[in-house]
């Protein structure tokens, strides 16, 4: 089953200040609450290993989900995908330049594996979005 979501939000900072957070996929996977450790791998940092945690019945211990941005367009947009044995995952970021600041577009799509991934998700990647606002705000806070 696939799950689907997209949602946006507006911050106060100019496109190149939220690309700078949203290009690095180190602070993509710290704001996943799910994710328990996280690896970059390559010189590049296109590559990340999350190890993700699911309190679902069938997952008794973390997955590894290989993650890679597959389209990077400074400032505007980037595109990652992610697999792993129990679910594929697609984000996109599109960053557009408003009167006030900036909104960041965000769009997600989860294919489950296993039975209860996708409900999971469904209850769940509204409060993961808000926790990738929080951060990219918290992260503004400390370096304006």
């Amino acid at each position: 089953m696939t799950v689907r979501v997209d949602r946006s939000f507006d911050v106060p900072a100019s496109p190149e200040r939220v690309w700078e957070f949203i290009a690095d996929p180190s602070n993509r996977a710290r704001a996943i609450s799910v994710v328990e450790e996280y690896t970059v791998d390559g010189a590049d940092g296109r590559r990340v290993t999350w190890q993700v945690s699911l309190p679902i019945p069938l997952v008794r211990k973390t997955v590894t989900v290989n993650t890679e941005d597959v389209t990077r367009r400074p400032p505007e947009y980037v595109e990652f995908a992610g697999k792993s044995k129990v679910m594929d995952v697609t984000g996109e970021h599109e960053i557009v330049e408003t009167d006030d600041g900036t909104r960041l577009e965000n769009h997600f799509v989860v294919d489950g594996k296993l039975p209860g991934v996708e409900k999971f998700f469904k209850r769940n990647l509204d409060s993961e979005l808000r926790n990738l606002q929080r951060a990219l705000e918290r992260d503004l806070q400390t370096t304006q």
